[in-house]
């Protein structure tokens, strides 16, 4: 399989970021860098204007970088919290995916993009609370906090919710009144 230099114009997932030199696949770069325009062949002219490129970039990031984190920091306080059909083991009859977690989030003010929602175990499938990542820009992420309430067959979303509210109860111990010494 060749292998060919390709120069990163942009960011991108899992290879590089702006002015990097990558070798990738020639497929990969014939068929998707190059034309989606991420890369461009790694030639000494296209080098030389990638990094004049680069230092603006570099300095224009510099000074989203605060506005970059307060949104990380936003979002990373977001719970969101549904309630949702589930088997006596806490398992979903359905699931939890991308597009529920943005209209949840969107209840609650936020507004997200499906492409930035990091499910990399699929959708949950599971009550309980789940951790989720979203991606924000470039190789900067939140974490949002995502509970799902089970609900049983006959119950109701209100009872589910006093349901996990309440503590689990656990009886006491019976113990035997017996005197001490006494012969049985």
């Amino acid at each position: 399989m060749k292998n060919v230099e390709v120069l990163l114009r942009d960011y991108v997932e899992n290879l590089g970021r702006c002015g990097d030199v990558v070798q990738v696949a020639a497929g990969y770069a014939r068929n998707y860098l190059l034309p989606s325009k991420l890369a461009v062949p790694a030639t000494e002219d296209n080098k030389k204007l990638m990094e004049r490129r680069r230092v603006r970039l570099d300095a224009e990031e510099a000074a989203h970088l605060a506005e970059i984190e307060a949104r990380v920091a936003a979002l990373s306080s977001i719970s969101v919290r549904t309630v949702e059909n589930v088997d006596e083991n806490g398992h979903l009859y359905g699931s939890v995916n991308a597009a529920t977690i943005c209209a949840l989030a969107a209840e609650s003010g936020y507004e997200l993009e499906e492409k930035n929602v990091r499910l990399p175990e699929g959708p949950i499938r599971q009550s309980g609370e789940h951790s989720v990542r979203l991606h924000v820009h470039g190789e900067h992420y939140a974490e949002i906090s995502v509970i799902v309430v089970g609900e049983f067959a006959g119950e109701t979303a209100a009872d589910a919710e006093a349901r996990e509210a309440a503590p689990d109860e656990v009886p006491e111990a019976v113990v035997p009144e017996t005197a001490p010494n006494a012969e049985v």
